[in-house]
């Protein structure tokens, strides 16, 4: 069974994300797997269509631009929305990369929260 995490959970989470070396221990482990974690986001953002046509669209359309002001807001734009992209799969990828690690998550079972009571 999945447990819902409550909003005021998520902002402590979140909260204690800011202190340094509660952070400190994550990076270090998202650092020694970043090679590999590139190779999922890369895929997550490709799967969704993210990289497609519409984004060299937009690329296309940025660098187009006549007017230098234009040019570079469009490009600040395109910049500024590939950020929050990779961002919210980066952060869709570590909640599911979690989950597969969870003590309760045998093989198959990585989509598998824990109960209250520790049980799934």
């Amino acid at each position: 069974m999945r447990r819902a995490y409550s909003e005021e959970e998520l902002d402590a989470a979140i909260e204690a994300l800011t202190e340094r070396e509660r952070f400190r221990e994550a990076e270090s482990v998202v650092t020694a797997a970043a090679p590999k974690l590139q190779r999922v986001l890369a895929e997550a953002l490709e799967t969704g269509g993210w990289f497609g046509d519409a984004h060299e669209g937009e690329i296309r359309k940025a660098a187009a631009a006549s007017a230098e002001e234009e040019r570079l807001t469009a490009l600040r734009t395109l910049l500024a929305e590939e950020a929050r992209m990779g961002m919210m799969v980066g952060v869709a990828v570590g909640w599911a990369l979690r989950a597969e690690l969870s003590p309760a998550a045998g093989p198959g079972r990585g989509d598998e929260e824990e109960t209250d009571e520790g049980e799934s």
